[in-house]
């Protein structure tokens, strides 16, 4: 058969997976298995010395999980795809894998606060200390590398402040000194961004979020170079154990199918959406990049496809005020996820970042006023008529 390149929308459903090699079923089987039996005591000993392939015990792989793993790494473009138990056991060990004591890591000035927490304690523990910084410029980048910089992690779209990192720039700038670049892509999604096709080195996802798109799984993916994740997965993975459940990569795999035309809608409503916030009296800023107006846009028309579902916005008043928007609502859900059916709104400051200290969430850009809205695939106008009535009421 006659092989040809594959468009995303393509790719997604039909990459990773062959039902000719499943006795023709259609979706793919559930391998819900904790171990795997061998023929021989031989071919025991040649799999667990790497010298034959096969499955051996799903911490180690799994056929599910596998799939899952190779429709994310061509939807990427990157060699190999490692599924985690959540976002944040593929931060974790990705930026174990990465560093040793002593070591430095250059991060965005702007982080979840998960995120900012694992960095924290690596510092306490390791002395692996970390700088911020708003990658405005190769200069700025140059002066806050060290000789003892192991990598540096961005997020762009920044939670919650929807600021952009030129990943471009980022990567000629880490490519003079030779330090690899991790990008948490959660949340533009393969189908908006794709880092490592602009020269960064890992991606990561909360696969939670718009990989599933049904909120009803918590996982984590990271896709790359073969040879670094497959270091990974038979190091740092194995041995701290953050691994998939065959369950949850089936469940994902089935969220992925529908990827593109959910983002598509989820860009589609908030695109609306942010141009009625805009214009609400009781709304003092708005934060998305698809705006012309937003200081990033340009980053934005370079690296992504369209602007994204999530929105973040200050309201003009306190954070009562704030809070008060939030219960005012009648069908949006307050829940701290994102890149589900469902619209969910949360409030950053006391939720997704409150492990973060006030004086770094404020030099992060993170208000007692500022609220992040994940924008859902309701009908637009009626997500807007529900916010309205919300903000209405202050």
């Amino acid at each position: 058969m006659m092989k040809y390149h594959k468009q995303s929308e393509t790719s997604v459903i039909h990459d990773g997976y062959d039902s000719d090699d499943m006795l023709g079923s259609l979706a793919l089987p559930l391998f819900q298995t904790s171990t795997f039996t061998f023929e021989t005591a031989e071919q025991g000993e040649r799999r667990f010395a790497g010298e034959e392939n096969g499955y051996m015990y799903s911490r180690l792989g799994n056929p599910t999980v596998t799939v899952l793993e190779e429709k994310m790494a061509a939807l990427e473009k990157g060699e190999r795809g490692l599924a985690f138990a959540s976002g944040m056991a593929a931060v974790s060990a990705i930026l174990v894998a990465l560093t040793k004591a002593n070591d430095h890591i250059l991060c965005s000035s702007g982080l979840y606060g998960c995120t900012f927490g694992l960095l924290n304690m690596m510092k306490e523990k390791y002395n692996i200390t970390h700088d911020f910084s708003v990658m405005g410029t190769k200069d700025e980048l140059r002066a806050l590398i060290r000789p003892e910089t192991a990598c540096i992690y961005v997020e762009t779209p920044i939670n919650p402040t929807m600021k952009l990192i030129d990943l471009e720039m980022v990567a000629e700038v880490a490519h003079e000194r030779d330090i690899p670049i991790v990008v948490d892509n959660t949340f533009a999604s393969p189908h908006l961004q794709r880092p490592l096709e602009i020269g960064c080195d890992v991606v990561i996802h909360s696969a939670t979020k718009y990989i599933g798109g049904h909120g009803d799984v918590i996982a984590g993916v990271a896709v790359g170079n073969k040879e670094f994740l497959d270091n990974v997965q038979m190091t740092t993975q194995k041995d701290m154990g953050g691994v998939m459940s065959p369950f949850d990569a089936w469940l994902l795999i089935r969220g992925l199918k529908t990827l593109p035309i959910r983002v598509d809608r989820h860009c589609h409503n908030a695109e609306k959406i942010h141009w009625k916030l805009r214009s609400h009296p009781k709304v003092a800023r708005v934060f998305y990049p698809d705006d012309s107006r937003h200081p990033d846009y340009h980053i934005r028309q370079k690296q992504m496809k369209r602007g994204g579902g999530i929105i973040s916005f200050e309201i003009n008043g306190t954070k009562p005020d704030a809070q008060q928007m939030l219960n005012n609502l009648n069908f949006i859900k307050i829940a701290v996820s994102l890149g589900d059916a469902e619209t969910l709104i949360q409030h950053p400051a006391t939720m997704t970042h409150a492990v973060v200290p006030e004086v770094s969430r404020q030099e992060m850009g993170i208000s007692d006023q500022l609220i992040r809205l994940s924008v859902g695939l309701e009908a637009w106008d009626d997500i807007w008529a529900d916010l309205e009535q919300a903000l209405d009421q202050l």
